[in-house]
């Protein structure tokens, strides 16, 4: 169920300054707590540091990475994505990539993309390069989802990766639905991010919410707008309870997880294993923010 998250704001470290050393060892350590997968990407930077820290282990870890299906022209070519799988797999030093994405495929690009790249990965997973193949979606830009369910539902795709957290949970209807039906893979991103990781921002969030009209005026304490989930003995903190809320969604696989600090690592693995949110707090999470479609939490 944990995976660990090597892009978002952290990059392992790396997008704070830690050498791509210091981030394997992070990888290694993630091994050493149980965590087998790892998901990384061409635009990352980290996939380098990825198959240092799972050298000599490799067979324990299901590797996800990532091509990005458009050039810095924003041309769509087919030697783009074929070049980026040869230029993983060297990087990660394997011979093959478990699961690999169409990265950050926007809702006007999914026609092209498909037509001009799945042929790509069907290819390469023929010769043994890839096992799977998937495509994620680009949250902060469609927050409602209008790309994925048609992925989930033209056939192509083994896994998806997709935004849900507990202040957007339209993907509950709008993909987890289909991907149950279709026995698809979900990778879960956004669980937790600046919104619900940084106080002041939730609540600079929860105040334009509320000023919006998504909730009356006065529904929650401005200063600790979620405070609720930890009062009441729910949770020790919004990070946890953000986390629980989306490992035990039906349909969710695996919760990506992404820091540069291996205590913060362990804390979140903690949080992941831990049981559902009382039913409670999951009924005023729905009747404050189950009609949200519109925010990612980034």
């Amino acid at each position: 169920m944990v995976g660990l998250g090597c892009g978002g704001h952290s990059r392992l470290g790396m997008a704070q300054g830690k050498s791509e050393a210091e981030a394997a060892d992070l990888v290694r350590h993630a091994l050493e707590l149980g965590v087998t997968f790892v998901d990384t990407a061409r635009v990352y930077g980290t996939e380098r540091a990825v198959g240092q820290g799972v050298k000599g282990r490799r067979e324990e870890v299901v590797i996800s990475s990532k091509a990005f299906p458009l050039d810095k022209e924003r041309r769509i070519f087919a030697a783009h994505v074929e070049r980026q799988i040869d230029d993983s797999l060297a990087a990660l030093e394997t011979d093959r990539i478990d699961i690999l994405h169409l990265h950050g495929v926007l809702p006007e690009y999914y026609e092209r993309a498909v037509e001009e790249y799945v042929p790509v990965l069907e290819r390469a997973r023929s010769s043994g390069k890839i096992r799977f193949l998937a495509i994620s979606e680009i949250f902060a830009r469609d927050p409602g989802h209008a790309m994925l369910p048609r992925a989930l539902d033209d056939g192509h795709f083994d896994v998806v990766m997709v935004g849900f957290n507990l202040l957007n949970r339209s993907a509950r209807e709008r993909v987890f639905r289909r991907a149950i039906e279709g026995d698809i893979g979900t990778l879960i991103m956004f669980a937790v991010r600046r919104a619900l990781s940084q106080p002041e921002e939730l609540a600079r969030l929860c105040a334009e919410l509320e000023k919006e009209g998504v909730f009356p005026a006065g529904t929650l304490d401005p200063d600790d707008p979620l405070g609720f989930l930890v009062s009441g003995g729910g949770a020790k903190n919004v990070v946890e309870a953000a986390y629980r809320f989306c490992r035990h969604e039906p349909g969710t696989h695996v919760v990506l997880t992404g820091t540069g600090n291996p205590d913060h690592l362990e804390a979140n693995i903690e949080a992941i294993e831990k049981g559902p949110l009382p039913d409670e707090d999951l009924a005023r999470l729905e009747e404050l923010f189950g009609a949200i479609d519109f925010v990612s939490a980034n």
